[in-house]
């Protein structure tokens, strides 16, 4: 059943007690309180006092062998993720991003190298993964991971959490988990997928908090490989935890423009989706990552 307003204040108020105790608001320049959170705290945050802000699509993710328009392109993440994708597909993919001006490439770590050389001054970012699809590394293999593609020219990082550390309540090691991650990508943006189709709701809120006092970027719903995908209520429950300061990214299951839609309007920030015709002819597919 989904949670009302109040119903999710009360579990954001629990978890972060739980998850933190004893810690002062404003610590790190994470959020500790409702106030922080909600950017309503006047020490903090004076200028934020009383503003709206709102929250919309900066980033659409989608498969190979699409074409969009201009002003469309410059939004997606040109996406390739099959573990059989072969080195002529990734070249076709990099083709693509090139020539419709696509924001980036996400693909697995082996082909950084290639893609980094095939958009070089392209303007294409390259994106890959870490700990994808399980998340079930050791947090020094996934920071060795991490230094590798960074050091093959990866721009952004999109990590899986330890699932099982956070479902076993082992909070502290989730956590780190996370933040070797981030420093070991320096600069660049590291995106936590949590996963929630395996998640209750209060592990969705956990999550959240972790990857937000680590330092990540975004919140990323689902890696596209488990056995589900994004959901409005996932995406509503991510965006009220982080606030307006971190990004939230719905992946998964997303397979028309009317999907799209309701995700920005539940609070997504950017969308992965491989479903591209689909979303951008505002019908139904079925592509795969």
């Amino acid at each position: 059943m989904p949670l009302d307003n109040l119903m999710l204040d009360r579990l954001i108020d629990q978890v972060v007690t739980q998850t933190i105790p004893g810690q002062e608001a404003c610590e790190s320049g994470v959020w500790q309180c409702r106030l922080c959170r909600d950017r309503r705290c006047a020490e903090r945050d004076p200028k934020a006092v009383g503003s709206i802000i709102g929250v919309g699509a900066d980033r659409i993710g989608t498969a190979l062998g699409v074409k969009h328009k201009p002003e469309v392109a410059a939004l997606i993440d040109h996406t390739l993720l099959r573990p059989d994708a072969t080195e002529a597909d990734i070249r076709e993919l990099c083709r693509e991003a090139a020539e419709y001006g696509f924001a980036s490439v996400c693909i697995n770590p082996i082909w950084v190298p290639l893609c980094k050389e095939l958009l070089r001054d392209s303007g294409v970012m390259v994106a890959t993964v870490i700990g994808f699809p399980l998340g079930a590394l050791p947090a020094a293999a996934k920071a060795a991971e991490t230094v590798q593609a960074v050091a093959d020219g990866a721009d952004e990082l999109d990590m899986v959490l330890n699932i099982g550390f956070l479902k076993s309540g082992r909070y502290a090691d989730a956590e780190d988990d996370i933040r070797q991650v981030v420093r070991a990508a320096g600069s660049l943006t590291v995106k936590v997928i949590i996963e929630t189709a395996l998640l209750t709701d209060e592990e969705k809120v956990q999550a959240c908090v972790l990857a937000q006092r680590a330092g990540a970027r975004y919140v990323k719903t689902s890696t596209g490989f488990s056995k589900g995908g994004a959901t409005e209520h996932d995406v509503a429950i991510m965006r009220e935890v982080v606030g307006p300061a971190m990004g939230v990214k719905a992946s998964g299951g997303i397979k028309s423009g009317s999907d799209v839609r309701k995700m920005i309007a539940a609070g997504a920030s950017r969308i992965g989706a491989s479903a591209s015709v689909a979303i951008v002819s505002s019908g139904n597919g079925d592509a795969a990552y």
